[in-house]
């Protein structure tokens, strides 16, 4: 894994995300060196979903309120069908994804997370990958999707599900060691 000591990665998520899907990430981007904060919609602590049922909580560091693309590196949105689902229909978690995909930073998303690309308009053109299901809204928005566990298009890395955690947490690192993505359309 590429050391980025030094850098900042935002999480958002609220309730339901799939628990690996932000507790992996979490730890493997900590142990390369990062900062990292999770946001939520709101202060305290959100549930996640383990497989299938109810799992562990996970402190929010910060409300979508107190964070801005301008101070974070990378942004990481875990899937689980129920928390993009919520953040889909948040304007504030929404502005903020577009904020750093004009500021072509990093942004990665997993499983249920790129329903999130959808929804700002990013996935349109994107070489991508998702969760199986979601398969027919990612072309249906315009994105190139592939069936392989990560696919990075400009400093976009999108990935299929738990099982690709470990390739996505290292392919995070790998593009935040090389910073902005200028060919990125905004």
């Amino acid at each position: 894994m590429h050391d980025i000591s030094g850098k900042k990665v935002l999480i958002v998520a609220t309730h339901g995300f799939e628990q690996s899907e932000l507790e992996i990430p979490l730890a493997r981007l900590k142990e390369a060196g990062a900062t990292v904060h999770v946001a939520a919609p709101a202060n305290g602590r959100i549930r996640g979903w383990d497989k299938t049922d109810w799992g562990r909580d996970v402190a929010v560091d910060k409300t979508l309120d107190q964070v801005s693309a301008d101070d974070y590196d990378a942004l990481v949105l875990p899937g689980g069908q129920i928390n993009p689902d919520l953040l889909r229909v948040d304007d504030k978690a929404l502005a903020l994804i577009r904020d750093f995909n004009s500021q072509k930073k990093v942004i990665a998303a997993i499983c249920h997370a790129p329903w999130l690309l959808i929804e700002t308009g990013i996935a349109k053109g994107l070489r991508a990958t998702s969760y199986k299901s979601i398969k027919t809204d990612m072309i249906n928005a315009g994105a190139d999707w592939r069936d392989e566990s990560v696919v990075v298009d400009q400093g976009i890395v999108t990935s299929r599900n738990p099982g690709d955690l470990d390739r996505f947490s290292a392919k995070i690192a790998e593009e935040i060691a090389e910073g902005h993505h200028a060919e990125r359309a905004a």
